[in-house]
């Protein structure tokens, strides 16, 4: 935890220290030279998930020198990957290692600290609003580099990075959530924030809102402390603030000031806040655009954001994250915080014993549709089916397939997966499917089924004790590795699993005959076979099932 004399007395570090943690890691890329925010901006970022780069490897993107496809050059700089291309960077805006960030979460969800007010924010260094100032090309809106996120479907440019301000007219307490915003004009925006069942808090004020026949005040942050930026997408109760779970991050009060045209308070490190209303009765034809599901959402329509006022620091910077297919920024954010948290509800909630990991799929599935449980061996079946439950219905739209294995199987190898499916689990006995579940977050076109979708649960844990795994034991393998090096051959990327290891079904007398084998005494394992031999008993027949002599050895 910071005190309060780090980062200029605030006590926790703005995006800006972020950005110079991550480049005195080596984890930033500065991009000077020319570079078009509608076609190139996104595809450049894009390749280091797309390209075969080690997930370690993948960096934050800085463009300094932005231009557009009207060949118009901008004065605000774009970050993009700078909140989670890699764990590393998602750890480092937590300010917590990798392995404790499941309980960094755990105890910031149980230990909000309040927000404070304060009146003199970074984020209104530079306030323009008014008609003359806002409306009109190259100007509001128009004025900032947003890139488009997918160019070749995107129909605008979008902000990506958000957190998105509402309040509850009823309750008075507010919410910030991470909904997608087009462009329509240098003073509308088009906001989608999701209608269903569990969907978007934002969208329940908006109800309330539309009853009440008001326009309801809305903030979007572009660029802020990590801490609030994770807490953004994160999935909290209804009624939750989530500014206040971001101080119960760095263990202080995240500074807040009131915005300039709407009744909302705004945390004050913020780069760029866009304040409006959203129209309580019009909707608008919005998207297409690029989700995180991995599938172009197509055009609905959504509600309608007029800007009144953008606020701005004087050396601003605005985030955006890559997101459309899988992995990417918006998977690892997500993952990072949902694996800890649904191990925690297993373990805490209710009580599971023997489980190691929760595992979420990320390539290409978006973490919400695959997702594995891992055990230690030995756990009663109850226990298994007890976990594929509640893992399936914490959250409503997620886990699609849920799968138990064993510690031994990588969930992150799909081959692996494919194993134990394969030998470890019987459909008729191991898989139970729960109907009547929530389509989640996904692509429309697939109208089969209605508006449900189902869960498969697969036990593929071992059942009984199997036969060693058919590799050389871990002692030869590693010894062949050095001579592997020692002669110069390709750089190895060993895969799980890389070596023999036993599975139950192996006793002392095949672990003598294996020594024996291997120090070159195979002869004697012969004329043991020699003892033992019969005329009564058929190809094929095990030797346990075969009652031995006394004499026999």
């Amino acid at each position: 935890m910071a005190t309060n004399s780090e980062f200029g007395g605030k006590g926790y570090p703005d995006f800006q220290d972020h950005l110079k943690a991550l480049k005195e890691r080596d984890l930033l890329v500065s991009i000077d030279q020319p570079v078009n925010k509608d076609t190139e901006m996104h595809p450049l970022v894009r390749w280091q998930f797309r390209g075969g780069i080690p997930e370690p490897d993948r960096k934050a993107f800085v463009f300094d020198n932005i231009t557009c496809s009207r060949e118009r050059k901008y004065d605000l700089p774009v970050a993009v990957g700078a909140l989670a291309a890699n764990r590393e960077i998602y750890a480092i805006g937590m300010r917590s290692p990798v392995e404790k960030i499941g309980a960094r979460w755990s105890h910031a969800i149980a230990n909000p600290i309040a927000p404070r007010e304060i009146s003199d924010a970074p984020c209104q260094e530079v306030v323009i609003e008014g008609a003359h100032n806002l409306d009109g090309e190259g100007k509001g809106l128009d004025a900032l580099p947003i890139p488009i996120s997918t160019p070749g479907f995107d129909s605008a440019p979008y902000f990506t990075a958000t957190g998105c301000i509402s309040r509850d007219p009823e309750t008075g307490t507010q919410n910030m959530g991470t909904y997608r915003a087009g462009l329509k004009s240098s003073t509308r925006l088009a906001v989608r924030m999701s209608a269903r069942a569990g969907g978007a808090e934002g969208h329940q004020h908006w109800l309330k809102y539309r009853k009440k026949g008001e326009k309801m005040p809305m903030a979007i942050i572009l660029g802020c402390p990590p801490s609030v930026a994770y807490c953004a997408p994160q999935k909290l109760r209804i009624g939750v603030d989530e500014v206040a779970v971001a101080g119960g991050i760095v263990g202080a009060p995240i500074n807040q000031v009131r915005g300039k045209t709407v009744d909302l308070m705004i945390p004050a490190e913020a780069e760029i806040v866009v304040e409006g209303y959203i129209d309580p009765e019009y909707l608008e034809p919005e998207a297409p655009f690029g989700e995180s599901h991995g599938h172009i959402a197509l055009e609905d329509y959504n509600n309608i954001m007029e800007v009144t006022a953008i606020t701005h620091r004087k050396d601003a910077v605005i985030a955006s994250i890559i997101s459309q297919v899988t992995p990417s920024e918006s998977s690892v954010i997500k993952r990072v915080a949902y694996e800890p948290i649904w191990l925690d509800h297993l373990t805490q909630g209710l009580g599971i014993k023997g489980i190691k990991r929760v595992s979420m799929h990320e390539p290409l599935t978006n973490i919400r549709r695959v997702i594995f449980l891992v055990f230690e061996r030995g756990v009663p079946t109850t226990e298994i089916w007890r976990a594929l439950y509640g893992a399936s219905t914490l959250n409503a739209s997620v886990g699609k397939y849920v799968i138990a294995v064993n510690e031994d199987i990588d969930p992150d190898n799909g081959d692996a997966i494919f194993w134990a499916l394969a030998y470890r689990s019987n459909p008729a006995l191991d898989v139970a499917i729960l109907p009547h579940r929530d389509k989640g977050h996904g692509p429309k076109s697939d109208v089969r089924g209605g508006k449900e979708e189902s869960t498969m649960l697969i036990d593929a844990t071992l059942k009984a004790d199997m036969p060693p795994i058919a590799l050389p034991t871990k002692p030869y393998m590693e010894d062949a590795k050095l001579l592997w090096e020692k002669l110069g051959l390709p750089t190895l990327k060993p895969e799980s699993p890389w070596h023999g290891y036993s599975l139950g079904d192996w006793t002392d007398e095949w672990e003598v005959m294996a020594q024996r084998a291997a120090a070159g005494d195979y002869l004697e394992n012969g004329r043991r076979s020699a003892q033992l031999r019969r005329n009564d008993i058929a190809p094929n027949t095990s030797i346990r099932d075969v009652p031995r002599s006394q004499g026999d050895t």
